[in-house]
């Protein structure tokens, strides 16, 4: 009797502990204790030290954000205040280092960078009371899926996470192969906010054996990049990391190699935003080696635009190639654009030829005519930003068609009427001759540059004009005033300087000297000063004076204070400063419009 008495309490006792193990996954033990003295003046502040007990969960978790119902986050935020926000962190951050046994690191960014989730917590309680002890005791009886809030942390959105979710886990210590190969990705340096990215593209190099993933980012180091470079590679490219060391990557870093770039070079231009292809990269590199580009010329090519090779993994180059080949241009016409002219594939270049091509189109321009202009004048229509159709019809108040005539009559019409850029097209012109550079060439010889050095290569492509043209700017700066050493020394520091024609540099020096009484010299300390164009020069440095005469300017401001500066700031340090300084500045404006 006594037996049988005993086996009945024996079970009452587990069934009543199996169903406590059931519904309850954090047992209410607490140890919480406040002291706070009462004092006229309070200097001491409740002290609350909160503990969580836990057992292992065998059901789905009641707080989930991928399946929640409550408001939209963006709504719920603008309810809570920021101090919620705050003690709710503290409150995860808590529940996960101390109940949980996270790392202190993994602990603190997750509830610091997963703020959806902390406001689907603050949902479930009443955010205007103590936000500590609610959040506090609803921890101890809900329990809440780790991973929801891991994966929010390494930059994932709200949509991307449920497909993410493993289906039978919710303790992120369970997934001891996901956290061991995190844990080597953080400790190599890769930053947390790009896992999430690596983690969808690749989720199988989180599933690696313990020292493989590190191997894996050794073995790329011996390939002669550099730590930095690798982390860079690796968070824009995880599939890098599975498998053996990627032969795409290896070829294409070798065919670079044999330009004359060193392996860490390609790091520099790797962009975070996309994705590689390095077995289109590797074509796109022989793909221009067959159309005519030299090792000089590819070498040029990429220092000037890397993002050609990089961006879209060598896509751009076979967009432009197929819409010359739909203009009508047969390949070996194309193959002869390109190599005759290899700035056609820089981003500016390409940007203006196509809105060429555009505006001819719209004018209602045959394919054939267009295919005939983009032979002979394909440097002049990169060079040139145009104006739209309409401007230009209404600015000579003709119809499309008349100027569609106009332009095909002398096709040069089309540069003098919608550049939006004053065009020197003689000097255009004469650059497409294939003994341009010679004279150019020797007037850098003769400024101490090197010969079939790659500072000449980029010096030939900044100046403009023939090679007698630019000695003979060079000599107007001389017979100004300036030293010889001192022209060479503006020149190789301001190219552009050159660009102006004589006539233009010596009313900006006469104007300098005459007006505004400035020594000549002081266009050594900013050569700019003979780039900008005579309106801006005129309207700021008259302002400038008119100051000056009523005592208001210093006697003798920088001339980069006076024009480098943005509108809004010069007319807030240089026309309100006076009372009748914004009458004036209108004033100015008005007669250079008239005239």
């Amino acid at each position: 009797m006594l037996l049988s008495l005993n086996r009945k309490r024996v079970s009452g006792v587990s069934q009543m502990i199996t169903q406590i193990n059931h519904f309850l996954v954090f047992s209410p033990v607490s140890n919480e204790k406040t002291s706070i003295m009462q004092n006229q003046n309070a200097f001491f502040i409740p002290v609350r030290v909160r503990s969580f007990c836990s057992s292992r969960l065998t059901h789905q978790p009641k707080v989930s954000l991928a399946e929640s119902t409550q408001p939209p986050a963006s709504l719920v935020a603008s309810r809570v205040s920021r101090l919620a926000r705050t003690e709710a962190q503290e409150v995860l951050f808590d529940y996960l280092h101390s109940t949980r046994s996270l790392g202190y690191m993994d602990a603190e960014h997750i509830s610091k960078n997963s703020p959806d989730f902390v406001l689907n917590l603050l949902s479930k309680i009443d955010s205007g009371k103590d936000v500590t002890r609610s959040l506090t005791r609803f921890l101890r009886y809900n329990p809440i899926n780790e991973f929801e809030p891991f994966f929010e942390s390494l930059g994932l959105s709200q949509s991307e996470l449920s497909p993410l979710l493993p289906r039978h886990l919710m303790f992120l210590s369970d997934d001891e192969v996901l956290l061991d190969n995190f844990h080597v990705l953080c400790d190599y340096g890769i930053p947390r906010s790009k896992m999430g990215k690596m983690y969808v593209e690749a989720t199988e190099i989180f599933r690696h054996d313990r020292g493989v993933l590190a191997s894996k980012l050794w073995a790329y180091e011996n390939l002669g990049l550099s730590k930095n470079n690798v982390i860079k590679l690796v968070s824009c490219c995880p599939s890098l990391l599975i498998g053996g060391v990627d032969s795409r990557f290896v070829k294409v870093l070798e065919k670079l190699k044999e330009l004359g770039f060193k392996n860490d070079w390609i790091g520099r231009y790797l962009s975070g935003k996309g994705s590689y292809n390095w077995d289109q990269v590797s074509e796109t590199l022989d793909f221009l080696y067959k159309i005519g580009y030299n090792e000089v010329q590819l070498l040029n090519l990429f220092k000037t635009n890397p993002a050609l090779v990089f961006e879209g993994s060598g896509q751009k180059v076979y967009v432009l190639f197929g819409r010359l080949l739909k203009l009508g241009l047969k390949m070996n016409e194309v193959y002869s654009l390109f190599s005759q002219n290899p700035q056609i594939l820089s981003s500016k270049f390409v940007k203006n030829l196509l809105q060429a091509v555009g505006f001819l189109i719209e004018i209602g321009m045959g394919m054939k005519d267009i295919s005939n202009m983009v032979l002979m004048h394909a440097e002049l229509m990169g060079s040139c930003s145009l104006k739209g159709p309409k401007t230009v019809c209404s600015k000579l108040k003709v119809g499309r068609e008349s100027l569609c005539q106009i332009i095909k009559d002398d096709p040069l019409k089309l540069f003098h009427l919608a550049s939006k850029t004053e065009v020197k097209i003689d000097e255009q012109v004469d650059c497409q001759n294939p003994s341009k550079d010679v004279e150019k060439t020797e007037f850098l010889l003769r400024l101490g540059y090197v010969e079939n050095s790659e500072e000449v290569t980029k010096a030939l492509t900044q100046f403009r004009g023939r090679g007698d043209q630019l000695q003979e700017r060079f000599d107007c700066l001389v017979q100004a005033g300036l030293d010889r050493n001192v022209v060479r020394n503006i020149v190789k520091r301001a190219p552009m300087v050159l660009n102006q024609s004589k006539d233009v540099l010596e009313k900006k020096i006469d104007y300098l000297k005459n007006y505004l009484c400035y020594p000549l010299e002081s266009v050594v300390a900013f050569p700019a000063y003979l780039c900008y164009d005579m309106g801006r020069i005129n309207h700021r440095c008259k302002m400038y004076v008119w100051l000056r005469e009523r005592g208001v300017a210093k006697p003798t401001l920088s001339l980069s204070t006076i024009l480098a500066c943005s509108d809004a700031k010069f007319e807030k340090y240089f026309v309100d400063v006076h009372p009748e300084g914004p009458a004036m500045w209108e004033s100015l404006k008005k007669s250079s419009n008239s005239s």
